[in-house]
């Protein structure tokens, strides 16, 4: 931004390269001397054979001023690129911003926790059944409820679903939007069996750290499967859409979570948003950490 007028935008490309920095300057060309950079994450300070280090773009380019959202915690650069710019004389910090961290989530969660960023996805009656006794359960939910749900499969980098899920229902998993067709995630099933052609079976939830090409895991299907991954403290992100229906005496959303005493309940999460797909509500909560 210069002069209060953007005179360049860039986002970083599927498969990573080019870095939104690089994209951005090309755009503004000239008009990037003197002016102020907004990035979500501290410029890179390390090359590649894809690439060269962002920082050294930045201080190419002869902007006065950088303000990065969050601090890159890759050990390559660390603080370095920030560094590497006020060396150049720009003025450069750090916001630690908690919508770039939202918008960085699977990065984060990949580089500083090892694993991917995971979403619990539930849609359960009123009083938190996900299915009849007999196993029904198209539709609980509505049309619009259901395409938002599709959305977040968009979204994902890889969904996972129960065994049990997976040898009742024969969910297909894939994204149903005009336009996001070939946005459908990797197909995984939690099981210590072997999985069928066009699956990954994982044998506990531990085994996500695994996933190194998965940024984003979104948990779809399974009472016993969802139980496992909160019980293991690995789920990042709660979707609860409920439908205005009563059930009574159906199949519940969630297994046991191994609770002896109502003081073990964790509780960690916080309500991030809530909306209304009529004639269903959805309550997104982030885990507090």
């Amino acid at each position: 931004m210069r002069d209060r007028i953007v005179v360049g935008r860039g986002w970083t490309g599927r498969g990573g390269r080019p870095h939104a920095e690089a994209v951005a300057l090309e755009q503004a060309g000239a008009a990037a001397h003197g002016a102020t950079l907004y990035v979500t994450l501290e410029p890179c300070a390390h090359t590649s054979p894809r690439g060269p280090a962002c920082a050294d773009l930045v201080a190419a380019a002869g902007l006065a001023r950088v303000i990065a959202g969050v601090a890159d915690p890759d050990p390559r650069t660390a603080g370095a690129g920030l560094a590497r710019l006020r060396g150049a004389g720009i003025a450069a910090e750090c916001a630690d911003d908690p919508a770039a961290r939202a918008s960085l989530s699977g990065y984060l969660a990949r580089a500083e926790r090892g694993r991917p960023h995971v979403t619990l996805k539930l849609a359960t009656s009123l009083d938190g059944c996900i299915a009849l006794a007999s196993g029904e359960s198209r539709w609980i939910t509505g049309p619009a409820a259901r395409a938002h749900a599709h959305r977040e499969r968009a979204r994902a980098d890889a969904i996972l679903v129960g065994g049990g899920t997976l040898r009742t229902d024969r969910p297909v998993l894939d994204v149903r939007l005009a336009g996001l067709e070939d946005r459908s995630p990797r197909r995984l099933v939690l099981t210590r069996g072997a999985a069928p052609a066009g699956w990954t079976a994982l044998s506990d939830p531990a085994a996500i750290a695994t996933l190194d090409d998965v940024q984003y895991l979104l948990i779809e299907g399974g009472s016993d499967a969802a139980a496992a991954f909160l019980a293991a403290g690995l789920v990042d992100r709660l979707l609860l859409y409920r439908a205005p229906v009563l059930i009574g005496g159906g199949l519940p959303a969630l297994g046991d979570l191994g609770l002896a005493s109502l003081a073990d309940a964790k509780r960690g999460w916080r309500l991030a948003d809530r909306r209304h797909f009529a004639p269903d509500t959805l309550e997104i909560f982030q885990r507090a950490r």
